[in-house]
């Protein structure tokens, strides 16, 4: 199989100047370069530069597709927006990652599969289903911060007397982008349904018009100006999240303390999918046992149908044959297993097998047929008794 690479680049607070676009384009000629992206693929080649480079000078989100099995997304996000030092809380091992620059945070997650991927992800369809998540996350959402914690302990890179951090609300119920990030990483959802268990119901609390009005009026003018100032200087991309964040809008339930420990959220994922197995079969035995159910009493029907004039089936089965068409083979065949099942329930057997016998005689020299009648257990490979 060839190799292939997938990278693609977003700026989503501010576009990338003429500039940064000609120190991206000196980078790859045949990348699709705009001021809010950067989209390239590669079958032969490489990126010929540093995407963790890259996130920290131009981008906000960055993901990476590789055949191989390699998975990534990279988002990025304002000091102000996220602190640092939560996200090194969450983010702590390889397959999730945190780093603070002068202005900003970056987040890096990574999945490998080493078997490579079965089912490939439509390329620039992926980004877009997940880079809402980012601003859910600067607007106080948490819950991609644990998602990126339990990524690692799904992978095992946390010792299993670790504890969990602080459990965010509405895990149970993930938004849109939230679950299309769960499912590009192939977090494991038994791990995510055991540790919702310990995750309170999300309950997003609008302010009211009143409210923020009486809010507003109670700040400092200094801080009125400041917000001013930053929305004419064109510095307003999170500024409503900053302001909500302050007013102390948004989640109406806090993260709190699960106690859980790395080795207890892996029994309880590895439960619920000994469960979910053990439904699993159970469910295809009684889909099994319907259909045996169903097909036994079609074939009553069958019997029942047969018996009210046995001689016409066998005329129809010596007409089948006589057009010595494989697929008539088949339909005579098929009749005369009926006819045996009818002979068995009605205490037949020894009538109906002197007559395939007689069946046998009269038509050696079809070996087609023949061997279709052996295949079907109604006569003996050899010359002899009937099975």
């Amino acid at each position: 199989m060839s190799e292939y690479q997938y990278y693609e680049f977003v700026a989503i607070d501010r576009p990338l100047t003429a500039a940064e676009q000609g120190e991206l384009r000196a980078v790859s000629t045949r990348g699709r370069i705009s001021a809010s992206s950067f989209v390239n693929d590669y079958q032969w080649g490489d990126l010929k530069a540093d995407p963790h480079k890259w996130m920290e000078r131009y981008f906000d989100a960055h993901l990476y597709l590789a055949n191989w099995g390699t998975r990534r997304i990279a988002l990025r996000l304002p000091l102000q927006l996220l602190d640092p030092d939560l996200a090194a809380a969450y983010c702590v091992g390889d397959s999730a990652s945190s780093w603070a620059t002068g202005e900003h945070v970056i987040l890096d997650l990574c999945s490998t599969d080493e078997d490579g991927d079965e089912e490939w992800w439509e390329d620039e369809a992926a980004l877009a289903s997940i880079v809402p998540a980012r601003a859910e996350l600067a607007a106080g959402d948490t819950r991609l911060l644990y998602l990126a914690w339990l990524l690692c302990v799904q992978v095992r890179e946390l010792d299993e007397d670790e504890l969990e951090p602080l459990v965010p609300p509405g895990l149970g119920k993930l938004s849109g982008p939230l679950r299309s990030l769960a499912d590009f990483l192939r977090l494991d959802m038994d791990l995510l349904d055991t540790a919702a268990q310990a995750s309170a119901p999300l309950t997003p609390q609008a302010p009211s018009a009143a409210a923020l009005a009486k809010w507003v009026q109670q700040l400092p003018v200094a801080d009125k100006d400041e917000v001013i100032v930053r929305l004419l200087r064109g510095d307003g991309a999170h500024l409503r999240a900053e302001l909500l964040r302050r007013y102390g809008g948004g989640v109406a339930t806090e993260a709190v303390d699960g106690g859980r420990a790395v080795g207890e959220l892996l029994a309880g994922a590895e439960t619920r999918w000994a469960g979910r197995q053990r439904q699993a079969e159970e469910r295809k035995a009684a889909e099994q046992a319907r259909r045996e159910a169903a097909a036994a009493a079609a074939r009553e029907q069958r019997l029942d149908a047969l018996a009210v004039d046995p001689e016409r089936a066998w005329q129809q089965v010596a007409e089948l044959i006589a057009t010595r068409k494989p697929k008539e083979y088949d339909a005579a065949v098929a009749l005369l297993a009926d006819l045996k099942a009818l002979g068995e329930r009605d205490g037949q057997r020894k009538a109906f097998r002197g007559r395939v016998h007689q069946l046998r005689l009269e038509h050696a020299r079809k070996p087609s047929l023949l061997d279709r009648l052996e295949r079907a257990g109604l006569i003996a490979s050899a010359a002899g008794e009937m099975p």
